[in-house]
């Protein structure tokens, strides 16, 4: 039997956090909450869970959950989000995982709730994610804030049946601000490593994007919720790249 903690980090996260805890509290040998410094009954729900609870200072969500991940007691280790829960047949799934012999690497489809409607169409189903590994053989990366669970090469990765829960935008509102908060850490982690804007870009991506998710990955099927969704997706596209224009437009200005 294969002992298994659970990594979220958190911060105020008390709307989200005992529906997680909850949701994998049959199969968590440990449960570990890197929390940044919440100002909400965070701890509180963590404890009720006897959870390990950290304070960590939010350097980055790579850099957040490879400080959760290596803090971890056991080699398998299920990384999730507060805002995030198992179904029940993922849930069975895990079980099954704990018995086997070496399990290295496993991914999941994700399952999100918009504005209380599940979407199972356009880019955001199956939302495919690796998020229960060896801690041994993989690591967070990708670049902010799109982080993502990597395995060594070579690593085999097995796809489970069930889905993570996401219960992740409650309201039009709550869309616009995520959207403007991402789309910042998104071009200032481009404009650090370097990458440039094209003005064709602005023009481009957000049709292309908002084309891909209504019509070619057939969002539509998800009715009203599906279109705000792919407006939404062209939106955060343009936005991208016009805060990397203004990095750089910035940046020009300080050369002599």
């Amino acid at each position: 039997m294969h002992l298994l903690s659970v990594a979220v980090i958190t911060k105020n996260e008390e709307s989200n956090l005992k529906r997680c805890l909850q949701s994998v509290s049959s199969i968590a040998d440990e449960i570990l909450v890197v929390d940044s410094y919440s100002k909400d009954q965070t701890e509180a729900i963590a404890k009720a869970f006897n959870a390990r609870f950290v304070q960590h200072a939010f350097e980055g969500h790579i850099e957040q959950k490879n400080y959760a991940l290596q803090l971890t007691s056991h080699q398998l280790v299920l990384s999730l989000d507060a805002d995030e829960a198992l179904d029940e047949i993922l849930l069975e799934e895990i079980k099954k995982i704990k018995t086997q012999h070496e399990p290295k690497a496993f991914a999941m489809n994700r399952l999100n709730n918009y504005c209380g409607k599940w979407i199972r169409h356009g880019t955001w189903y199956p939302d495919k994610r690796v998020r229960l590994v060896n801690k041994n053989i993989a690591a967070w990366g990708g670049r902010n804030p799109h982080d993502k669970l990597i395995p060594n090469e070579n690593i085999n990765v097995i796809s489970l049946k069930g889905n993570i829960l996401h219960y992740t935008i409650n309201s039009l509102e709550e869309h616009l601000r995520q959207i403007n908060y991402f789309s910042t850490l998104a071009a200032k982690s481009k404009f650090e490593a370097n990458v440039k804007y094209h003005w064709w870009q602005l023009i481009l991506n957000p049709p292309w994007r908002f084309i891909k998710e209504y019509f070619i990955k057939a969002g539509f099927l998800d009715g009203y919720e599906g279109f705000q969704i792919a407006l939404m997706s062209a939106h955060a596209g343009f936005l991208r790249y016009a805060k990397l224009r203004e990095l750089w437009n910035a940046e020009s200005k300080k050369q002599p």
